[in-house]
């Protein structure tokens, strides 16, 4: 016996928990414990949809809030800045007037100082954290 999705019953289950785009470790807890519910026991069509739904919506939170914080590599957050800023590397080796060691920089060769995190910081306007491990 095949089991068809029914639209109505669908329709019900999303009006009874709403799902939304997750923006807080609380809605993100929530939605954690309606995805354990669903998971330890048998789950009709439209609950298995809700389910990966929100299964879903939990992975796109968590990628976004968590995993930036466990990546912090400077040269990769040095090389995402000039991308997102519009800025060059010229641009950078004219502001620090260091071209050789932006150079290494970029290439993965040497490391971003404390004095070199803050200058990052001033040129791009965040904090100099983001560039010093």
């Amino acid at each position: 016996m095949t089991l068809t999705f029914n639209p109505e019953k669908y329709k019900e289950l999303l009006n009874a928990y709403l799902p939304r785009i997750i923006k807080t470790e609380a809605e993100n807890e929530q939605a954690l414990a309606i995805v354990e519910d669903l998971m330890h026991r048998e789950r009709s069509p439209e609950e298995n949809e809700l389910y990966h739904l929100l299964i879903t919506l939990i992975e796109k939170f968590e990628q976004e809030y968590y995993q930036p914080v466990q990546q912090n590599n400077p040269q990769s957050m040095l090389l995402f800045l000039l991308e997102e800023s519009g800025k060059t590397k010229a641009d950078l080796q004219d502001f620090l007037g260091l071209e050789c060691v932006v150079d290494d920089i970029l290439n993965g060769k040497q490391t971003i100082s404390l004095e070199l995190a803050e200058k990052l910081g001033v040129f791009f306007h965040v904090e100099a954290s983001l560039f010093h491990e």
